[in-house]
């Protein structure tokens, strides 16, 4: 005879989880609901299509926040049912269950409790990820390639759509540059820990003498400002210059000059858009990413604090945040939080969570210091 005895774990979880649900607050969000299901439903809602979007996407997050914490207290509670159930009907195979129950139900309150500590003044907002090739020629360009596709593959792994704003070839392999938009709850919270420069040390495959190559590449993240409007951007502070999208190898996807380049003469900040189909687009596209950078300048600025903002990164040694050992030893290491993967081919598939939660936790306690 065997008794299936979980209870203190579960006792365990419910505790993380009540102060979850304070966090939270879940009455707060029934009500956010409800305020945005009204506004939703208003006849005259698409007459704004720019507002009809911020409500709609509102709604989308606060329903998607309810639900996931509805979801754990359901499992919570069925959990302990499947316990008794084991115990009454001694199954060897429903107690196997319960265990591997746990062990998912573990898994999700800790990856809930990160999302508590997003507090961040621009945590909820949508993520915008730059990647940058840096040192290192044909690998670091094929090395920021594989960066793109490990963050794609994450969003994939979630289920978050993905706008790709901007793609820059290389000659030879891979990318010089990308720049897309990951819609997600929290997105920029979670993604910012991301931001930094990442070292691929490997045997080389674009090399004749198997030598063992370093190659680097900046990720910056900054948020989707919704309404950066605030900040003026005088026409004569701007270079605009217009050009053919291309796409692998220089092949040209697009008949027409509709891509947009635009320098910000001031500052020096540069800003490619080329995912639209017509040249205003492009345009208008790319304005509203200016002044998200410019805002946030202005707000690192205001507050005279140093922080590392889109162009300050730099890829390169020194400043490593995170390497990638793809030779002998097959590791993925972040050199801030210590956490690491002996299964790189994961991570580059991407299998982040462990990597980012850890950096969560890291960038809460540094700032608690």
């Amino acid at each position: 005879m065997f008794e299936l005895d979980l209870s203190a774990d579960i006792q365990a979880l419910r505790h993380t989880f009540g102060d979850i649900r304070e966090v939270v607050d879940v009455d707060a969000l029934h009500a956010d609901i409800a305020r945005l299901s009204e506004e939703a439903g208003a006849p005259d809602l698409w007459d704004d299509p720019d507002q009809a979007q911020k409500v709609t996407s509102a709604l989308s997050h606060k329903q998607a926040d309810l639900k996931r914490v509805s979801e754990v207290e359901r499992r919570l509670d069925d959990l302990e049912v499947l316990v008794e159930l084991a115990n009454e009907m001694q199954d060897e195979d429903s107690a196997e269950e319960a265990r591997r129950e746990l062990a998912s139900l573990t898994e999700t309150i800790n990856q809930l409790e990160v999302q508590t500590l997003l507090d961040g003044e621009y945590d909820d907002r949508n993520a915008i990820i730059t990647i940058r090739s840096g040192a290192g020629g044909d690998d670091a360009t094929d090395f920021a390639e594989m960066l793109m596709r490990m963050y794609l593959r994450w969003a994939e792994h979630h289920g978050y759509p993905v706008k790709v704003m901007d793609t820059s070839y290389a000659e030879g392999a891979g990318i010089k540059s990308a720049t897309f938009e990951i819609t997600a709850p929290y997105a920029f919270g979670t993604l910012s820990v991301e931001a930094g420069t990442h070292r691929l040390a490997r045997i080389s495959p674009f090399g004749s003498a198997d030598k063992r190559q370093t190659s680097f590449a900046a990720v910056e993240v900054i948020p989707l400002m919704e309404e950066a409007t605030e900040v003026e951007i005088p026409e004569n502070d701007i270079r605009v210059d217009v050009f053919r999208s291309s796409g692998p190898g220089g092949q040209s996807v697009n008949t027409t000059d509709s891509a947009v380049r635009i320098t910000h003469l001031p500052t020096g900040i540069v800003i490619s858009m080329q995912n639209e189909k017509s040249q205003i687009q492009n345009r208008a596209a790319a304005m509203r990413l200016l002044q998200t950078r410019l805002l946030l300048l202005q707000k690192e600025q205001e507050a005279a604090k140093k922080k590392e903002l889109a162009g300050t990164i730099t890829a390169s040694w020194g400043d490593q945040m995170r390497s990638y050992f793809l030779y002998g030893q097959q590791l993925v290491k972040d050199l801030r939080t210590g956490h690491e993967s002996g299964n790189p081919a994961s991570v580059f598939d991407g299998d982040l969570d462990d990597f980012i939660s850890a950096g969560i936790r890291w960038r809460k306690r540094k700032e608690e210091d």
